[in-house]
């Protein structure tokens, strides 16, 4: 049938085409296994006639709308958002993001579950959403959550997604959390060491000792390369061109314990994928480790860079390194990921790095990413060329003016 020649009717999704003959065309839904809409059209009533008015083809999708959601709908009307979070929510969302991002989300998404868990889905009120999104902005010594302004942000934002879908699959006709205010972000600031800060943690480690010259190859590594942390413990040697003075940065560890654990052949991004320039010092201390490693059986192309008995460094074991060194150099604690920030920090303060480059480091999409997270660290970046344009552009002023002046130039005395 060619769309040009059928015409609309009053009746929504009841049509007449070219000879004059009704049918109806109309979306009944979403397959709940395959998540594909639901088309249906047709000709002919239950007995098998032929429609010979709008009205009759009405009545006929009238009643098969009906029938359909008697079928497939009375079940999910009385949903509970735990159903619908374990049935629905939490098994797309799993498909629908890396398995890394899953896991630290996951947690998330378990504990919005277990708020509204036995409230059915059509029954989740402005109030009980405003109670939510109060509780997730309140202390702790008052009653609440006690997250920060950027966490609350993400809990509450991960809940109006999750009702997103809701309303996709047709189980809410409308998302009623977004008649209340949304949480805003907030600034997320990372904590990070300066290169007099990183010195004196570096300082306090005694590398005589085997675990304790893992601990300065990592925090070192990881502050003059930028790696995230899990591209750095997914490192083997034979990432490693010594030659060349490169590393290459190409997975990322997946973990769940110390020994439960996969080598992802991918990073957070695909632009993650990338080469990094070592500098002299990073080439010889890496050298000097693979050595150490060596005389105990570790340190071939397979194994791991950053370990000590053959199995890989894990997040909560480089932030208690963080930790320990931290408090006997007395300077802030910060977080793992801070290595990163603090490698920024290095590049731009101490090299004034262009924004290109360090976004190439980094891994990042584009320059825009880099801005967004570190433009700020460029703030004091243009004191040297402020210094440098005094007396740079020459000023002779002419000793007569070379103007006449028309019109009333009244200047007070």
């Amino acid at each position: 049938m060619d769309n040009k020649t059928q015409k609309t009717t009053k009746y929504p999704g009841i049509y007449v085409d070219g000879k004059g003959n009704y049918f109806y065309q109309s979306e009944f839904g979403l397959d709940r296994i395959t998540g594909k809409r639901i088309r249906k059209k047709g000709r002919k009533d239950i007995t098998g006639k032929t429609f010979s008015s709008a009205s009759e083809a009405n009545k006929e999708l009238t009643r098969l709308k009906r029938e359909y959601h008697k079928v497939t709908s009375y079940a999910n009307y009385k949903m509970t958002y735990s159903q619908f979070m374990n049935e629905v929510y939490i098994p797309y969302y799993k498909t629908e993001v890396q398995e890394s991002t899953f896991s630290t989300r996951c947690k998330i998404l378990e504990n919005i579950r277990d708020r509204f868990a036995l409230i059915p889905l059509r029954s989740i009120s402005i109030e009980d959403v405003q109670n939510f999104r109060t509780w997730l902005l309140t202390s702790k010594e008052t009653g609440g959550a006690g997250f920060s302004q950027s966490y609350a942000n993400l809990v509450f934002g991960t809940f109006r997604k999750s009702l997103d879908k809701a309303v996709e699959m047709q189980y809410l006709e409308f998302n009623i959390s977004k008649k209340v205010k949304a949480i805003a972000k907030g600034k997320s600031n990372v904590s990070y060491w300066t290169k007099q800060e990183f010195e004196k943690v570096i300082n306090q480690i005694y590398v005589d000792n085997f675990y304790e010259h893992l601990n300065f190859v990592m925090l070192y590594t990881y502050y003059t390369c930028g790696i995230r942390v899990n591209e750095g413990t997914a490192l083997w040697w034979s990432d490693i061109d010594f030659e060349k003075k490169h590393m290459r940065v190409h997975h990322m560890l997946i973990v769940k314990s110390k020994n439960d654990w996969r080598r992802n052949n991918y990073t957070k991004t695909v632009d993650g994928k990338r080469i990094i320039a070592l500098d002299f010092d990073t080439i010889l201390i890496l050298k000097k480790w693979r050595k150490r490693q060596l005389e105990i059986g570790l340190g071939n192309n397979n194994d791991f860079i950053f370990s000590y008995e053959g199995l890989p460094m894990i997040k909560s074991t480089l932030s208690r390194i963080i930790e320990r060194y931290a408090k006997l150099a007395d300077v802030p604690k910060i977080q793992a990921k801070g290595l990163r920030h603090s490698h920024a920090s290095y590049l731009i303060n101490e090299f004034n790095v262009s924004v290109l480059v360090l976004s190439q480091r980094m891994g990042h999409s584009s320059p825009e990413i880099t801005l967004k997270h570190y433009a700020h660290m460029w703030s004091g970046a243009d004191v040297a060329i402020a210094e440098e344009m005094a007396g740079n552009i020459k000023v002779e002023t002419a000793k007569h003016t070379q103007v006449n002046f028309n019109g009333n130039q009244a200047i007070k005395k």
